[in-house]
């Protein structure tokens, strides 16, 4: 009887001291080695997920600057002529361009990254035009011709001869043409464009151009602190559309004349010359551009067992012209990966 009480009591008594140590152990290990897994899952993850992002964001911006760019010029050229070596612009009471030496597509050279400005009409019928009846000082215009513009609307005063100043203005009334009296436009003070007042008046003579606009677009692209930056000089607003952008490139594609439709080569902006800032009958062998973004991942990647990282191996290449390298904004700049793009914008306005 004692004996079998005894027993019973030994297989009751459960786990002893030194099994549940081991048991801790072996647990505590495996929570280790499951932590330390995930963390290699979650920053493996974040890489990826940097990496993606940076090629998502680089190409989203590259389509929109292409559409953008496309549009270039739109509402500048009538009867395949380009007329405004020169612009008067304002807006409301500011003075935006003054007889300025202009070009609907600008490259500005800024050493790694370029400046690219893009100047267009927002109607698809811009560009169509008719001729003055009579002269016009930028206050009002006598039209030969129905012009199917409304209140609100811009259009562009232009000369008959290539080499003249252009000038953008408002419509603030029309009145429509009768028998005895043509179409006349209103460009009154409150117009967006009317209000200012240029150091050179302009005077446009009869048989000179009153091209339809609509709307205006002003687009600027550049990089500022590590950013790529679309700025809006007409209305004074800006957005960020990429971060982390080690260079954005430019080139314009150009033909040997005027009259050459075949693109013979691609041009920088340079420093000084013809291309530093084109514009007059240069404008006319442009025939497209080519724009090129580099981006680092915003993730840096650890190094390896060595402590040495290889993430790149290399500095990026300028993405227009491979002979030269980008200068990342890190020191330890093996250890991000960059992407480049590039994309070719075929310029049919300034073609046509």
């Amino acid at each position: 009887m004692c004996a079998e009480a005894s027993t019973g009591r030994r297989r009751q008594r459960g786990l002893s001291i030194v099994e549940i140590m081991v048991g801790m152990v072996v647990a505590l290990m495996v929570s280790l080695a499951a932590s330390g897994g995930a963390a290699v899952f979650t920053a493996s993850q974040r890489q990826g997920i940097g990496a993606g992002g940076m090629a998502v964001n680089a190409a989203t911006a590259l389509a929109a600057i292409k559409n953008d760019a496309a549009s270039a010029g739109l509402g500048f050229f009538g009867d395949s002529k380009f007329l405004c070596y020169n612009l008067d612009l304002s807006v409301d009471a500011a003075v935006k361009l003054d007889a300025a030496s202009f070009a609907p597509l600008r490259i500005t050279n800024g050493g790694s990254s370029d400046q690219l400005e893009v100047l267009s009409a927002s109607n698809v019928d811009s560009g169509a035009n008719v001729l003055l009846k009579g002269s016009s000082s930028g206050s009002s215009a006598m039209l030969t011709s129905l012009l199917p513009v409304s209140t609100g609307q811009a259009v562009l005063l232009a000369p008959a001869t290539a080499g003249g100043t252009c000038m953008v203005r408002t419509v603030t009334a029309v009145a429509a043409a009768t028998d005895d009296a043509p179409q006349t436009l209103t460009f009154g003070s409150t117009g967006t464009y009317n209000a200012a007042a240029f150091s050179a008046a302009v005077a446009y003579a009869d048989r000179d151009r009153v091209a339809l606009l609509g709307g205006l677009h002003w687009s600027r692209y550049s990089v500022s602190a590590g950013n790529l930056v679309l700025d809006r000089p007409l209305t004074g607003t800006s957005a960020v559309l990429v971060r982390n952008v080690m260079a954005f490139r430019a080139q314009y594609g150009i033909a040997a004349s005027a009259s050459d439709t075949t693109l013979t080569g691609w041009q920088d902006a340079t420093t000084s010359g013809t291309w530093a800032s084109v514009s007059g009958a240069d404008v006319e062998r442009v025939r497209a551009v080519r724009i090129g973004l580099v981006t680092r991942s915003p993730q840096r990647e650890k190094e390896d067992k060595d402590g040495t990282c290889k993430a790149s191996a290399t500095m990026p290449a300028d993405p227009l012209d491979t002979s030269k390298t980008v200068t990342p904004d890190v020191t330890d700049w093996k250890c991000y990966r960059y992407r480049t793009a590039v994309v070719v914008v075929p310029l049919r306005n300034l073609a046509w």
